[in-house]
């Protein structure tokens, strides 16, 4: 019988069978559309050695990778920071070409990097910007969204307070500390600011003598003038 015979005697049994007819048409789009999974994963810790600031002294330093999908994304050091239940931070380190132009050789020598984005939905690592982080001397430290550390001008000569917000491209604290130290040593112009969560404040302690707490409320930072509170 053909197909008009049937859709003039069995109307119901036709509409049906269109209707099947065009569901499946559209199941492999709606199959591709499926978004896949990704997995990522850490490797084995690896011991390396990275220079101080001299060049003269080699410090230890723990790597391992970062996978993705089983293929690797990058080398990561430190704890990472869950940010969401989507998305985590985590330091990247990196291994540069410390050769002469007449050394044949490479001379391959691990750095420490910035901080790196992740997220676990769509697989995708970037690397995110931080206003005046120096990835020497700056020591980080999350809450939340939110990162403050004491960041360094590209000069060397100024000293910040600064506290950033992922997805933000400016700072929303950035204050003159002083002058930097400039010491041999890593994360050594300022300790890792201490945040506290109601309400929501970073101290810094730049020197020895001096604390500086700011208070944080709808993206906006005010001073903590203090003293007492300051002190505690």
């Amino acid at each position: 019988m053909s197909r008009q015979n049937v859709a003039a005697l069995h109307p119901k049994i036709w509409a049906r069978f269109s209707s099947a007819l065009i569901l499946l048409a559209l199941l492999p789009g709606t199959c591709i559309a499926v978004p896949k999974p990704h997995v990522i994963a850490f490797g084995k810790w690896i011991s390396a050695k990275w220079p101080n600031a001299t060049g003269e002294k080699l410090l230890d330093l723990k790597v391992r990778p970062l996978i993705v999908d089983t293929r690797l994304k990058e080398y990561t050091t430190g704890t990472p920071h869950e940010l969401t239940d989507r998305l985590f931070v985590v330091r990247r380190a990196f291994r540069i070409n410390d050769a002469l132009p007449k050394e044949s050789a490479a001379r391959w020598q691990w750095q420490r990097g910035g901080w790196l984005l992740v997220d676990r939905l769509t697989g995708h690592v970037s690397q995110l910007s931080l206003p005046e982080f120096d990835p020497f001397y700056s020591t980080a430290s999350w809450y939340r969204d939110y990162v403050a550390y004491c960041g360094v001008s590209d000069d060397g000569k100024k000293r910040y307070a600064v506290v950033a917000q992922v997805g933000r491209r400016k700072a929303i604290l950035k204050k003159d500390v002083g002058e930097p130290g400039g010491e041999a040593e890593p994360d050594s112009e300022c300790p890792a600011p201490a945040w506290e969560r109601s309400p929501m404040r970073v101290t810094f302690e730049p020197d020895d003598e001096k604390k500086i707490v700011f208070s944080i409320r709808n993206r906006v930072v005010d001073v903590v003038n203090d003293a007492e509170e300051a002190e505690e």
